[in-house]
């Protein structure tokens, strides 16, 4: 037998099928180990045969085969072919998205312990042996235990003992290294109400594979998805659940093992590496038929997929920011398409991209207008920051906002404080001559860190000494300019010494418990308000929140980037729908230098519709997407001289494409990126307007023409930053 493999590196030089003799038993899928250019290493089974192209005395046999059971499953290399050509990847790159990357560099694997267990028959024990009859009642009572607690509570002599007398026996047993066993099941069965079932038979029997629900904060989408998923599991097929943060993985995972049991199992970056690979292969081995997660878990080892959910669809974090530079949502369609699954996204605040197609009948429109208890959406109060610092109110929070704590403390209710900057202060600036902190590593400023006392990049992660005078005056009149979550929770905790309050932001939050311990205290009411950036804006269930207080609303409303209204407009909808969703009516303080400004006026009335049409005016008038594709060409390197030789290359080789198709071009023009340095590396970027995607295969190979071992070239589409 012959088997075809890819084998594990990720250059184009390699990407190529080679040929291994192997034995009769080797399967597709297997994850494998190669002879290759005097070394081994790692590669995927893709294809056996009887037959070889080559002669038989130069086919090289493999050295070993991983796994009993195949690790990636059949659909996997389709996808590898799509994707490898749709972004431009060696087969191998694409590949490793389906495996997790400590299996597949060999950092793990199955966990097993030993557990003593009572042999069949009686056995008489000498007087003496006391320890040896205690070993034996506590098996009588509880069954089995672990080798190790019975050593540590007996002594190993006594276990050893019964071991070797046949009273006893000691199996090696797997263990599942299983992620929030103690998490609470609560996802009942819920009385739909006539809008969910209405929701649920459209997509149950159009003929659209594809929809959109668009459903206001509290309107009871995931009820639906619950149930899509449910009617898919009695089909026997499996689902996947994606949801945007880390952080709502333990929420929705609740509601999935309350309605599904152990079925689900959580696939995302947070977990160790135990418990991801002991959860990939629940999923792989059909024991679990529910995977949920973030962006990775699109890829998850599942077969006969039935649905596939991408909650708040709208949210930048499903788009890929490492090579591949995929879009979640596309590799979704494709996952639909291949097992001819439904596709359901999500949203209150969807994309215009998504509205587009749904209001053009390219994919289904649900619309939801209610709250599924009938409350009314929160009351938006707008607080103009200009009138606040003439009265001499300079701290983080209007008057109305905080008159508006009093009273939802007084209550008894609770609070999110919004902000979407952590640290203490934004800058630190020298009063004398005007200098500002940078990182030398990035072009961007230091954020000041109190609780530490140290300046702290939040894009290289370095941190620096707090400046005691000015390094280029030696002025000690030092500024801190702008405001971050750590100061607002110390200006917090002036006003309302009593109140107890919790910060969650990425400073805050470490490993795979970090988001679940902080929003379970809160959920448990052991602290009063809540105090984070946008990860705390949505999804979250808090019943006993009823007010919102939003600090500088402003910040991603002048942003140079064409989404920046739509991403203001989203945020606020999002982090307003988590007031008022269960007891009281809810209320929202927005803080704004510019309460004039259409956008937010349409947010405080929730009004998407008006917000979607002049949005899309707009896009249909400067021909921004949907009306065009954005492709940005990134050239990033260590040594500036060999990113700017390249970026010319990379610049006159798409202009050529430009010559000849002139029609396709909007916009072209090469340039600094507007973060010139990020971790050590000098960028350059250049920047077009498409008027379609023909271009692109052509621009990708340009882009891994151009990429060496100096230098990274690389593409994106509509990226969601532009910095």
């Amino acid at each position: 037998m012959f088997a075809q493999v890819i084998v594990d590196i990720a250059h184009s030089q390699v990407d190529k099928i080679f040929e291994y003799s192997c034995p009769d038993e080797t399967k597709v899928g297997s994850r494998v180990k190669v002879p290759f250019g005097g070394r081994e290493i790692d590669g995927f089974v893709i294809g056996v045969s009887r037959v070889s192209s080559y002669p038989a005395e130069k086919v090289k046999p493999l050295s070993r085969v991983f796994d009993e059971a195949p690790a990636l499953v059949p659909e996997c290399f389709s996808l590898m072919e799509r994707i490898s050509s749709r972004y431009r990847v060696p087969k191998a790159v694409a590949l490793r998205l389906f495996v997790p990357s400590e299996m597949r560099l060999g950092k793990v694997r199955e966990a097993f312990k030993n557990y003593v267990v009572l042999s069949d028959g009686d056995i008489r024990l000498s007087q003496s042996a006391k320890k040896q009859k205690q070993v034996l009642d506590y098996l009588k009572e509880h069954g089995c235990a672990e080798h190790a607690f019975l050593c540590n509570a007996f002594g190993n002599g006594a276990v050893k003992a019964l071991a070797e007398k046949g009273a006893v026996k000691i199996e090696k047993r797997k263990i599942l290294r299983g992620p929030f066993s103690g998490l609470p099941a609560t996802g009942q069965t819920r009385t739909l109400t006539s809008a969910q079932k209405d929701a649920l038979e459209e997509i149950e029997n159009s003929e659209k594979t594809a929809h959109l629900i668009h459903g206001v904060t509290g309107s009871g989408k995931t009820e639906i998805y619950l149930n899509v998923i449910a009617r898919e599991i009695e089909r026997g097929r499996t689902a996947i659940f994606l949801v945007p943060e880390i952080s709502l993985t333990p929420q929705m995972l609740s509601q999935l093992r309350g309605r599904f049991g152990g079925a689900a199992a959580i696939m995302h970056s947070g977990l160790s590496a135990g418990e991801r690979f002991d959860e990939w292969w629940r999923l792989r081995s059909g024991e679990a038929k529910i995977a949920i997660g973030a962006r990775s878990a699109i890829f998850a080892p599942l077969e006969n997929i039935g649905a596939i959910i991408i909650d708040e669809e709208h949210d930048s974090s499903y788009v890929s920011e490492s090579s591949p530079r995929y879009s979640t949502i596309e590799i979704a369609q494709m996952r639909a398409e291949y097992n001819g699954a439904k596709l359901v996204l999500g949203s209150a605040t969807p994309s215009v991209e998504t509205y587009v197609k749904a209001s053009e009948g390219k994919i289904g429109l649900i619309t939801l207008t209610e709250r599924i208890n009938k409350k009314p959406l929160p009351e938006i109060i707008i607080a103009d920051m200009r009138r606040e610092v003439k009265r001499g109110n300079n701290t983080p929070f209007s008057n109305a906002l905080r008159e508006e704590l009093k009273e939802t403390l007084g209550g008894g209710n609770q609070a999110i404080i919004f902000l979407n900057r952590r640290g203490y202060s934004r800058t630190v600036m020298c009063r004398d001559c005007g200098y500002v902190a940078k990182c030398e590593n990035c072009d961007v400023t230091l954020t000041y860190h109190s609780e530490e006392n140290c300046l702290k990049c939040h894009y290289c992660g370095t941190k620096y000494r707090m400046l005691e005078a000015c390094p280029d005056c030696g002025g000690r009149h030092v500024l801190y300019s702008g405001t971050g979550t750590q100061r607002v929770v110390t200006e917090l905790k002036n006003l309302f010494p009593s109140a107890r309050i919790l910060r969650m932001d990425n400073d805050t939050v470490s490993g795979k418990d970090g988001h679940y311990n902080i929003l379970k205290q809160f959920s448990d009411k052991q602290a009063d308000i809540l105090v984070g950036t946008q990860m705390i804006a949505k999804g979250h269930d808090f019943p006993s929140v009823t007010l919102v207080g939003i600090l500088d609303a402003d910040m991603s409303l002048h942003f140079s980037d064409y989404r920046s209204g739509e991403r203001t407009f989203q945020l606020i909808t999002q982090v307003s729908g988590r007031s008022g969703r269960a007891g009281d009516k809810g209320k929202v303080v927005l803080q704004t230098c510019s309460p004039e400004n259409y956008i937010l006026r349409y947010a405080v009335n929730y009004d998407y519709a008006g917000f979607f049409k002049n949005e899309i005016s707009l896009r249909k008038a400067t021909g921004f997407p949907p009306y065009s594709i954005i492709c940005r060409v990134m050239v990033t390197s260590e040594n500036g001289d060999v990113a700017l030789e390249t970026l010319k290359n990379v610049y006159f080789s798409i202009d050529e494409l430009r010559k000849r198709s002139p029609g396709e071009f909007i916009f072209f023009n090469k340039m600094h990126s507007p973060i010139k340095k990020i971790q050590g590396k000098i960028r350059y970027q250049v920047l077009m307007r498409l008027k379609d995607g023909k271009l692109l295969p052509e621009i990708y190979d340009i882009a891994v023409k151009n990429s060496s071992h100096s230098v990274l070239v690389y593409v994106e589409e509509n990226p969601a930053n532009l910095s």
